[in-house]
């Protein structure tokens, strides 16, 4: 059989690439990567060719399997889930948050998304956020709160034990990061387990040793 391929954008920039990398990853399923950087003619409106040419949306993360190719982030996690079903809790309560708590960060927090890039290499101070972009901030710390408080007693993970979830909200942490966003404690110490965990420090790891930036983004907030 051959070997999944994801092709995913720069290292540094791209959360929507991290997000199914961790996953596979975590669920030991082995996969080659080809990086397509981001930027230059296309960029933001899908019209990259070296991306159009191996993902229909015309956006990364694609994950090519013999027979078909998987073209968004979340139908790529999915599919990984399928191979590892640990990637999500057994119990079907827990289960059904956990996906719920994965989809709104696949479709919401997009003030969030706007203004606090991804950008691992970067580091800026506080910043006068605007109300929306305050909102999602508040939004995310009440989630992780909510289930931490709910699921913590059975580890550090946001439902206790390693999920899908903390692939999708691990990006976030970044942002936190990046951005210089103070967090209570509860969620600072999961955002903490999140940037510590091995296989995103080998994501973080190649980030910063990438040659190439995205001049728009990386002088956000200089």
């Amino acid at each position: 059989m051959t070997r999944p391929t994801l092709y995913i954008g720069n290292k540094n920039y791209s959360s929507w690439s991290l997000r199914p990398w961790l996953a596979l990853r975590w669920a030991g399923i082995g996969f080659d990567e080809v990086l397509l950087p981001l930027g230059g003619p296309g960029y933001g409106k899908s019209q990259i060719p070296e991306v159009r040419a191996v993902s229909p949306s015309g956006r990364v993360p694609a994950l090519h399997l013999e027979g078909g190719t998987i073209w968004d982030s979340l139908a790529i996690a999915e599919w990984v889930a399928e191979q590892a079903p640990e990637l999500y809790p057994s119990d079907p309560l827990a289960r059904a948050l956990c996906r719920a708590a994965v989809a709104e960060m696949h479709s919401g927090f997009a003030a969030l998304r706007r203004d606090l890039s991804m950008n691992i290499r970067r580091r800026v101070g506080p910043h006068p956020w605007a109300e929306d972009v305050r909102a999602d901030i508040e939004r995310a710390v009440e989630l992780f709160g909510d289930l931490r408080d709910r699921f913590g007693d059975a580890g550090p993970w946001l439902f206790g034990v390693r999920s899908l979830a903390d692939a999708f909200y691990t990006p976030v942490a970044t942002r936190f990061r990046t951005y210089g966003v103070s967090l209570p404690p509860a969620a600072q110490a999961y955002a903490d387990t999140l940037l510590a965990d091995a296989d995103f420090r080998a994501w973080e790891a190649a980030a910063e040793a990438e040659p190439f930036t995205i001049p728009a983004t990386d002088s956000l907030y200089a």
